[in-house]
């Protein structure tokens, strides 16, 4: 396999420079070398996130090569069957999700350690175990798994939707259930399932936020149901769930047709789908943003009312339109950093964006922090780690759902940057200000709440370009800066692990009738 090295190479800016200063000589030509100067600079500095795993079909860790055999004849293992949705990175450990939309994908939740000798496509990990990914096994087991979120708390939260096959296919082997998992030893703290006044009957749920208070225990996260065009609400504390429905969740009828990797196809019926929470206002809560799937705007509710279960049916006015991120702006995966700048996917650009937030949102705001018509075909999922190092997974979802991969060429890609890097030269970049002292708060702050006309943003020096490296010295980078695995996380009782999970017959008519149980040991 050929992987392909996509740092920038800096001579052409050199070049470029000589030009100009010769170019002063001749008056005339000056103005024509300005501007091959600055197309050539923006070519040369286009390229920003690295890539550091690439994959044609995706392969799983056996314990031995007798199983792995008895896993492909038996078709439970189909390597083309598979094709990975969501990333997270917690310390040595990169997260990827695998929904088992077909047969032959033998663990949904997986992971790659960042701390083991670098391989450029390396296996998989079922996580925590086999066991816990065991299709049809309620109670134990996952069975498809879309996006994971790692809290500060070091818990994994993972929603399994219960289901097994891809539309109109669907079969429900399970409720749609929560579940939280400690990281500093792998079990399961928590399982809770979802009330069945949360639920409606297209309920097709994809996407966590997390909204963390100053103590573990102080913890939200809130679920977007793309199809049932919901928001479903949970508090840890209160161990306990609700559903806020609004006109906002709905698509756009005018925005349902997507051109992608040469495919013309139509999903007008997605709504709800991409949310992010913004770092704690001065009064303590939150800014929740939300945008449906088929739209190009963006929306705001406060978690001050998302926390609130007698706001359910009584909060239509506290929900905001933000703004519109301008023509060819469905995304379905963003992520908000706490200094306020927000990333997101740009499926029909086959690029990240991003918006500042100290700014409105509108298109001339929203900037492309980077961009690749092979690459980021269909950039699944973005995330910002604990170090601030940007996570891109691309996965060509599109021409896998609706046309044929080709398995001979790369499928699936994750990339890899800091923050900063890819912001730098873009109308997201930081003020001055923030690198200056990141504990005071910014007055002028864009709450779209609360201050829909924002002063203009003050001016802003560009923060000092870092060095291109290469996919390994960018794994022996992410190694170095490993936290050891020290637990500091306490509060929980663990869930004892089962030294034998009995096979359960699935329930398939009539789970949505039980009422919602919680699966932790009580301390």
């Amino acid at each position: 396999m050929r992987l392909v090295d996509r740092t920038p190479s800096p001579p052409p800016a050199l070049v470029c420079i000589v030009s100009l200063d010769a170019s002063l000589k001749y008056s005339k030509m000056s103005a024509q070398f300005f501007i091959l100067c600055a197309l050539v600079s923006i070519a040369s500095a286009a390229v920003k996130l690295q890539e550091l795993y690439a994959w044609n079909a995706l392969d799983w860790n056996y314990p031995d090569d007798y199983t792995k055999q008895q896993a492909i004849q038996t078709g439970a293992l189909i390597p083309e069957n598979a094709l990975p949705v969501g990333i997270e990175r917690w310390r040595n450990k990169l997260f990827v999700s695998v929904p088992r939309w077909f047969a032959g994908v033998p663990a949904t939740l997986n992971y790659i350690p960042l701390d083991a000798p670098y391989e450029p496509s390396p296996k998989l990990n079922p996580y925590p175990n086999w066991a816990g990914n065991a299709l049809g096994d309620c109670e134990n087991g996952l069975n498809t798994v879309y996006r994971i979120k790692a809290d500060k708390c070091d818990r994994l939260w993972v929603l399994d939707v219960g289901t097994y096959g891809y539309d109109p296919n669907v079969t429900n082997l399970c409720p749609y259930s929560i579940n939280v998992y400690d990281l500093n030893t792998d079990q399961r703290i928590r399982r809770y399932v979802f009330r069945p006044d949360d639920i409606v009957p297209t309920t097709f749920i994809a996407n966590i936020a997390l909204d963390e208070g100053p103590t573990c225990d102080d913890t939200f996260a809130y679920f977007s149901d793309e199809l049932g065009y919901g928001l479903i609400a949970y508090s840890w504390r209160l161990n306990r769930s609700w559903r806020f429905s609004h006109s906002y969740f709905y698509p756009d009828p005018l925005l349902g047709d997507y051109n992608i990797a040469g495919l013309n196809f139509q999903w007008g019926a997605e709504g709800i789908f991409g949310i992010s929470a913004s770092a704690a206002g001065a009064d303590g809560f939150r800014t929740l943003y939300f945008s449906p799937l088929s739209s190009h705007t963006e929306f705001a509710v406060s978690t001050r009312i998302l926390r609130d279960e007698s706001k359910v049916s009584d909060s239509y006015h506290d929900f905001k339109v933000v703004g519109n991120r301008g023509p060819n702006g469905h995304t379905t995966a963003k992520v908000m950093d706490e200094s306020g700048v927000q990333l997101f996917n740009l499926i029909d650009q086959n690029a990240i964006g991003c918006w500042n937030t100290f700014r409105s949102l509108k298109p001339e705001n929203v900037a492309v922090v980077d961009k690749d018509d092979v690459g980021l075909v269909f950039p699944s999922d973005v995330k910002i780690d604990a170090e601030r190092n940007v996570w891109v997974l691309s996965d060509r979802m599109a021409v896998f759902l609706e046309s044929q991969l080709d398995y001979s060429d790369i499928n699936f890609r994750i990339y890899t940057a800091p923050l900063d890097k890819l912001l730098d030269g873009t109308a997201c970049q930081l003020p001055l200000q923030y690198y200056n002292n990141q504990n005071t708060q910014l007055t002028n702050y864009y709450d779209p709440l609360s201050n829909p006309n924002p002063q203009p943003l003050f001016p802003y020096v560009a923060p000092a370009m870092l060095q291109n490296k290469n996919r390994l010295s960018i794994h022996r980078q992410i190694t170095q800066n490993i936290v050891p695995e020290v637990s500091t996380f306490i509060p929980y009782v663990n869930t004892p692990v089962l030294s034998q999970i009995p096979n359960k017959s699935p329930k398939l008519n009539r789970w949505w009738q039980r009422n919602y149980d919680v699966y932790e040991n009580s301390n």
